[in-house]
């Protein structure tokens, strides 16, 4: 507990893309056990609806950011505004993200663009920002949603693989730096979640979307939540997707693109 200006203050959990699917799931988790919460997003009312659901569920208080992080100064104006505010982050949850679904040679290049800035770059700049308070404490805590995408190349949906193996490769390696300074690193990798996020990438139709692999975005914070609080490394909701992972190390990566490939094609209907 800290003590701001005579008044108690709980610790504080920051989680982007809070407004729905797994960002809203997690944001429960944390109000469930004691936090407060930072909540980021561009839907300022659903936040605010949000707010006041947990506020009477578990008193817990938020405050609220309407704000697009696909936008380039967009980490540097949160943090801005946090400390101007005087809060401090106790747990960051980098969960924005969003991906596209369809041919690369077909994409937009705006899009393709923000979907970096969003996935990587934004991720990036709010742990580059956030963290040395963090270690100045000597105690924190960053949960990074990646995906079961981290872990091959993806057809049709190239980029967002791509954005996802980068966020992977990034926490263990910060994990790796970090070790025995008081702050953990964890990557989230979950495989399809039922959410808003097939919508925007165009993806429902997708085999991968009615497959075994699928989990709940509520199942998924639930493991994410409690893998960080155990500190490990990276966490892949369901034991089927932790055996297909497994699987990957033998496979031949030849035929693994072909089976992600023909995962990923659309229904003919």
């Amino acid at each position: 507990m800290e003590i701001n200006n005579g008044e108690m203050k709980k610790k504080y959990a920051l989680v982007t893309g809070a407004s729905g699917g797994i960002g809203k799931e997690l944001a429960i988790q944390f109000a469930k056990n004691g936090y407060d919460l930072v909540l980021i997003s561009r839907r300022k009312k659903v936040l605010q609806n949000l707010a006041d659901e947990l506020y009477k569920l578990f008193g817990t208080e938020s405050e609220i950011i309407e704000k697009d992080l696909e936008e380039t100064n967009s980490a540097k104006e949160v943090v801005q505004l946090l400390s101007r505010k005087k809060i401090s982050i106790k747990v960051l949850v980098n969960n924005a993200g969003f991906g596209t679904f369809g041919e690369f040679t077909e994409s937009d290049f705006e899009t393709n663009s923000k979907m970096v800035q969003l996935n990587i770059t934004t991720l990036i700049n709010l742990t580059h920002l956030i963290l040395p308070s963090m270690l100045e404490k000597k105690e924190g805590k960053i949960l990074n949603v990646a995906s079961m995408a981290a872990f091959q190349p993806g057809p049709f949906m190239a980029i967002y693989y791509a954005t996802k193996s980068f966020v992977l490769s990034f926490s263990e390696s910060l994990s790796s730096e970090l070790k025995g300074r008081g702050i953990t690193v964890t990557a989230l990798c979950p495989g399809p979640v039922p959410t808003g996020f097939q919508e925007r990438a165009g993806a429902n139709k997708a085999m991968m979307m009615n497959s075994v692999l699928t989990k709940s975005a509520e199942f998924v914070a639930k493991c994410g939540y409690f893998g960080l609080i155990k500190g490990r490394r990276v966490v892949i909701p369901g034991m089927i997707n932790k055996l297909l992972i497994g699987l990957e190390n033998i496979i031949p990566n030849s035929i693994l693109i072909n089976i992600v490939k023909n995962l990923m094609h659309k229904r003919k209907n």
